[in-house]
């Protein structure tokens, strides 16, 4: 493997990182939220029935913002049927997942959990077989001060002060017939901008997310071109996985490739209507999911069981969306805890799975400014898949970097951080990191197959700086096959 070449240059800016990339995504799915973060008969649990461990370990992801109800779930979601009296609350049938929802953990349930967390909400409304009057009735029960039927109920219900929720989802995956209420794109738009006029004449100040698809496709065009003037953000969704190391580990840069062609739509739409404001790409679900690996390993549905070539790929998103900060302003894990989730809870308390370490390392030092990194490094290429699980067909990128790079700063351009994925199964890469100023090493971390599975480390290793080289604008040093190293650096004082 030849050596690789990393230049940073602070003036080469991207963009902003919008802090909602780290965000998360829970559903009334499997034990996500049951049995979850949920649990009011756990000892684990506080008095609000939040299990406190996870708490403790969604906090460590410093989650910005979280998405509830859904999903598919959202589709059939009458969210009165969650609010009010638990004695009085209505049990349902879960027709988007199975079995019966007892409707005990509702709005305010999610959005004290929100609060406890410290993350903002960020609520998909019913667009399935949900209403203009209902969508407007929730609005106003977490966004009115009082004096009406709903906010009077809220305040009822012990919530004096409105809860002041800003982000809005227009519906999910409305495209697809696995959805109930699934429709065509015009009529998709013709009743989102229904659904948006009702909602704003309560609180004009809430943002909109429209339901996208993945970012290339008509339906994204035309959804664009008829709510551009009324979302600030448009949805696409993305989940990869496959039992080929290789092929699992590429497949999150087909998202860049989605990424750039609904930039491309977003100023297509913004030139033909005139639009001044931004419009930004919620990736409001995304991760690595096999569908299949938890149920061969005895596990509850779809907990998936995830090992360290996972952790990479999800290492890999994360990069992409740090390259792509000036048009991804948010991004929501899919899901926190038990369903494809980092999480796993026991009755005796969590386990952290693999992909857990690289999104907490991400979340903890990522910067506030994105560069652009030049680098250089061997490629690799791939062979069309004979199962293609999720068909993206990466392999027809041409030659793939073994070495993914996102590269931060602060507002000063005096510290930086960057995060490097060695996607090279066996080999160590020997990098050189080339700076515009000299600096000096502050701290680096890293993780591999090692690290996860024979340390109980919260934030990977600290490496052994002796085996570092560092003189002026250049650091140099011999990344692990298979790792995610978080490098954490400073100009000096000239």
């Amino acid at each position: 493997m030849k050596p690789a070449t990393i230049v940073i240059d602070d003036r080469q800016i991207i963009g902003i990182v919008d802090r909602k990339i780290f965000g998360g995504f829970i559903e009334h799915l499997g034990r996500c939220i049951y049995g979850g973060i949920f649990d009011p008969n756990s000892p684990l649990s506080n008095e609000q029935g939040f299990r406190k461990d996870v708490a403790d370990a969604i906090r460590n992801l410093n989650i910005a913002i979280l998405r509830w109800p859904g999903g598919n779930f959202a589709s059939t979601y009458h969210w009165q049927d969650g609010v009010g009296p638990l004695e009085k609350r209505t049990k349902r049938l879960n027709l988007a997942w199975g079995g019966i929802d007892p409707n005990i953990f509702g709005t305010d349930e999610f959005l004290a959990f929100c609060h406890y967390i410290g993350a903002e909400p960020y609520i998909c409304i019913n667009m399935g077989t949900g209403t203009f009057d209902e969508a407007q009735g929730w609005v106003e029960y977490c966004n009115w001060p009082g004096g009406t039927y709903w906010s009077d109920y809220r305040r009822a219900n012990g919530h004096e002060q409105p809860y002041r929720v800003r982000y809005w989802g227009l519906g999910n995956e409305m495209y697809g017939d696995w959805q109930i209420g699934a429709l065509d794109a015009n009529t998709y738009v013709a009743r989102a901008r229904e659904f948006v006029k009702i909602m704003r004449e309560v609180d004009p100040e809430i943002q909109f997310v429209s339901c996208g698809l993945d970012g290339l496709s008509d339906w994204d065009l035309s959804v664009l071109r008829g709510l551009a003037k009324e979302v600030h953000y448009h949805s696409i969704h993305i989940y990869t996985g496959h039992p080929d190391y290789y092929l699992n580990v590429t497949a999150p840069l087909h998202l860049e490739r989605c990424l750039t062609v609904c930039r491309g739509y977003i100023e297509k739409v913004r030139y033909e209507q005139q639009i001044k404001r931004p419009i930004k790409i919620a990736v409001d679900e995304w991760n690595v999911w096999y569908r299949e690996r938890g149920k061969e390993a005895g596990y509850h549905g779809l907990e998936e069981q995830y090992d360290f070539a996972d952790a990479l790929a999800i290492a890999t998103y994360l990069n992409i969306f740090l390259r792509n900060c000036d048009i991804v302003g948010m991004a929501n894990i899919a899901q926190l805890v038990n369903a494809i989730a980092p999480i796993i809870t026991t009755p005796d308390g969590i386990r952290l799975q693999t992909i857990y370490y690289p999104y907490m390392l991400y979340a903890h030092y990522t910067k506030t400014l994105s560069l652009r990194p030049i680098v250089e490094c061997s490629t690799y290429t791939l062979d069309t898949p004979a199962e293609p699980y999720w068909t993206f067909h990466v392999e027809n990128m041409g030659n793939i970097p073994y070495l993914d790079v996102a590269v931060t700063c602060d507002d000063a351009k005096r510290e930086f951080v960057l995060a490097v994925v060695n996607r090279a199964r066996n080999d160590s890469i020997l990098t050189s990191i080339v700076f515009r100023e000299p600096v000096k090493l502050k701290e680096v971390r890293f993780i591999d197959e090692e690290v996860i599975n024979h340390q109980s480390l919260n934030n990977g290793a600290i490496l052994d700086e002796t085996a570092i080289g560092m003189q002026g604008t250049i650091l140099q040093y011999s990344l692990h096959p298979a790792s995610i190293t978080i490098f954490y650096v400073c100009k000096t004082d000239r």
